[in-house]
């Protein structure tokens, strides 16, 4: 999740839903639809409204800029492949729009941000520089940071989080991401992946108000 210190009850659930569904109280909420996989979850601070649509389409609208949420679709477990995605990013404070997942055995939480709000992802005292690697495009820089006793897929933990965040002149929401590329321009500057488990095209706020719209598997 973001990087803010939180004590964080993760609860989830599996849901095969036939209409989209709402997300507004603390619980995380995960369903398959189609060849997607969607998981939803927040903090339970703020007004978070999350639609599951067809195949790769989901929304997702957020308020009272507080809390923190993460939504989205992709694939469990997630992998090595080309991710297409297309869609709108407004958001009115902190956010991101990204490839997002988990490995375990190494337990890591990832990020392949491909748009921001006001807050750069790199621009904390804790993130420790990694190089960069040119791929999908643009240049994006390379980060780790520690993330002691916090939550995680596995409940609390410590974990590294790995990021690579797109040049900021080059900010996009839709397009294409090789994950594969990614992964291993984190190998080749020490940063191990484990095993795969989920990986999404998702949205993330912090302590902000905003809306998204995603069609993932759709280019521009």
């Amino acid at each position: 999740m973001m990087l803010f210190d939180k004590l964080i009850v993760f609860v989830f659930a599996v849901v095969v839903a036939a209409v989209p569904f709402e997300v507004d109280d603390r619980f995380g909420h995960i369903a398959e639809r189609a060849t997607y996989y969607s998981s939803s979850w927040n903090d339970g601070k703020g007004k978070v409204v999350y639609k599951n649509g067809p195949e790769g389409q989901y929304s997702v609208t957020w308020s009272g800029n507080k809390g923190n949420f993460v939504v989205g679709k992709g694939w469990n477990p997630g992998g090595s492949r080309i991710v297409a995605f297309n869609g709108t990013f407004a958001p009115n404070g902190n956010a991101y729009l990204c490839v997002y997942g988990w490995t375990t055995s190494p337990l890591v939480e990832y990020y392949i941000i491909e748009n921001y709000g006001s807050h750069a992802p790199w621009d904390n005292p804790e993130q420790k520089s990694k190089g960069n690697v040119t791929v999908d495009g643009s240049t994006y820089t390379l980060w780790t940071k520690m993330r002691i006793n916090k939550p995680s897929i596995q409940g609390t933990a410590t974990f590294p989080q790995f990021w690579s965040v797109r040049d900021a002149d080059d900010l996009r929401s839709g397009g294409s991401v090789d994950t594969g590329a990614h992964f291993k321009a984190w190998a080749d500057n020490g940063l191990k992946l484990g095993r795969q488990n989920y990986m999404i095209v998702a949205v993330e706020g912090q302590d902000s108000n905003g809306t998204a719209s995603v069609n993932v598997g759709v280019a521009p």
